[in-house]
């Protein structure tokens, strides 16, 4: 017998929707492999333009004249010449550089330490006060931290004022007499010390902040848990918060390096490196050789080497603390 095969209709082409009033102000859907266009990158082009031509060149620039023979006729005339590894050779002979590089390292130490540890209690104890409580503390850190460097700078030096400073008549009105007229800035030890306040005082609100941040995204489950397994306070912070919190310490322990290495306008406002050398740290060096003898290759070079070092202990921390989440997974 014959098979009858049943003939079926043609599929019928698929029918869009109309174009109505609501649809046809919609964007059109990008197809996957279709190009981006070049609009985009037209976009950010100012952007990336700006930020190569502030931070890129100056470093670039400053480069080039750690290489030259650079002083105030070549800034003059512009004939400076190539000179290669000279200003750099120079620099390292020099017993006073490795002075301040060590100096500088004891600046950044003692800042450093002080400001996370000060911000993590400050964080601590901000997240256990009531609305009000820390309502206060949160606006007091703003207005801190918004405080411009060089009035911040100034007032501090009224503060340790030899003669009409509050802190010389506080403390002899508190009976230490040797402290009438005491001239803070005439001492190294007691200049470094200030500095040191200053420096922390404008350093801690916006590590404090941000360590706060950090800790209200703690699930207090958490915290719950610990404590019923008899977990003390520092335990809880050791074993649940700092673990969870590890990426933000390093990068509030990132900025606060940067912040206290490159520290200039208050060193240089208050004491200008001295007296002598109390306070002369990487960058105040840099800026003496540039304008005590016109060495602006010098200065450059100082400059580069700061880079170097600040580079360097910012990568060996990196590597310290990845190891430490390798080892602990």
């Amino acid at each position: 017998m014959p098979v009858i095969r049943e003939r079926t209709a043609p599929p019928s082409p698929v029918r869009r929707p109309p174009r109505t009033a609501v649809t046809a102000g919609r964007p059109r859907r990008r197809r996957s492999g279709e190009p981006r266009g070049l609009w985009p990158y037209v976009l950010i082009a100012p952007a990336v333009g700006g930020m190569l031509y502030l931070l890129l060149y100056p470093l670039l620039r400053a480069v080039l004249i750690s290489l030259q023979d650079f002083r105030l006729r070549q800034l003059i005339m512009g004939d400076a010449e190539f000179v290669g590894l000279r200003n750099y050779r120079t620099l390292l002979s020099d017993p006073r550089f490795w002075e301040v590089v060590r100096r500088t390292f004891l600046f950044m130490a003692v800042n450093v330490v002080l400001i996370m540890v000060i911000a993590t209690l400050v964080a601590l104890m901000t997240e256990r006060l009531g609305r009000f409580g820390r309502t206060t503390v949160l606006s007091a850190l703003v207005l801190a931290w918004a405080m411009p460097v060089v009035a911040a700078t100034t007032v501090f030096q009224w503060l340790f004022h030899s003669e009409f400073g509050i802190v010389n008549r506080l403390l002899t009105e508190a009976g230490f007499s040797s402290f009438d007229r005491y001239p803070w800035f005439a001492h190294g030890t007691a200049a470094f010390s200030i500095l040191v306040l200053l420096i922390v005082w404008q350093s801690v609100p916006f590590a404090a902040i941000t360590v706060y941040s950090a800790l209200t995204t703690v699930p207090a489950e958490l915290y719950e848990s610990a404590r019923l397994d008899g977990a003390s306070g520092s335990r809880i912070f050791r074993s649940v918060t700092f673990p969870m919190l590890r990426p933000i310490f390093l990068l509030v322990f990132s900025l606060e390096v940067i912040w206290t290495f490159k520290a200039f306008v208050q060193i240089w406002v208050m004491t200008r490196g001295g007296p002598g050398d109390a306070t002369t740290i990487l960058p105040v060096y840099a800026v003496q050789t540039a304008l005590a003898g016109q060495r602006y290759d010098l200065g450059s070079a100082a400059s580069m080497v700061t880079v170097v070092l600040m580079s360097g202990v910012l990568v060996l921390y990196f590597r310290q603390m990845f190891r430490q989440e390798d080892e602990s997974r």
